[in-house]
């Protein structure tokens, strides 16, 4: 009997939780989404008169910010397990406040890249015109702001899960130690933290 109740326990261990799974089948998607938008950027880029441009140094820097929330993120919910509280509550507050200035610098960004000229260069040519880079213009430019733009949706997505759990720390006395809230919301921060790279890469290489 005690074997079978110790099976038995096992085996809901090893079952996913329902929120859980939702989430991958989500993230599954989004990265299939924002997969065959690379590749029509690559396929079009392909066809010529293609404008490249630089990006600012501001989305190098959220790049780290993004990075470091990361970390942060993964050290609260390893305090949380430990049941350190107060350590989880400023770890927390941080992984938001970099959450946020990620978006922040993000929205800097495309400001500059929509009202700076830089130098038009086609297919690798550069020519003596300066110009933003506009929504509206050449797909090269059009790409970037659609692929970044719905990056920066997702991220805003999180900063809103990101929020609950940061209330939901400070609102009451921890009683019950469910790890299930928390690890679904830093396994959706880390995937579009891991989703940014993969893109600054993507233009990085594209530029």
């Amino acid at each position: 009997m005690k074997s079978v109740m110790t099976h038995t326990s096992q085996e809901s261990r090893r079952k996913i939780h329902p929120h859980k799974f939702s989430l991958w089948i989500a993230m599954a998607s989004i990265a299939m989404m924002f997969a065959g938008l690379t590749s029509a950027y690559v396929v079009k880029q392909a066809g010529g008169h293609w404008r490249t441009y630089e990006l600012p140094v501001v989305f190098y820097v959220s790049t780290v910010v993004i990075l470091l929330s990361s970390v942060l993120m993964i050290l609260g919910v390893k305090a949380f397990k430990s049941r350190e509280i107060p350590k989880y509550r400023r770890l927390i507050t941080f992984t938001l406040i970099l959450g946020i200035a990620f978006c922040v610098l993000q929205a800097v960004g495309f400001y500059q890249l929509y009202q700076i000229p830089q130098q038009v260069v086609y297919d690798g040519v550069a020519s003596e015109n300066y110009a933003p880079v506009t929504v509206s213009g050449n797909p090269g430019e059009s790409f970037l702001f659609v692929i970044a733009g719905l990056h920066l949706l997702h991220i805003l997505g999180g900063i809103v899960a990101l929020a609950i759990v940061f209330f939901k720390a400070y609102r009451t006395k921890v009683k019950v130690y469910n790890t299930t809230g928390i690890e679904i919301v830093a396994a959706y921060w880390h995937f579009v933290d891991v989703l940014w790279i993969y893109l600054f890469l993507f233009f990085l290489a594209n530029q």
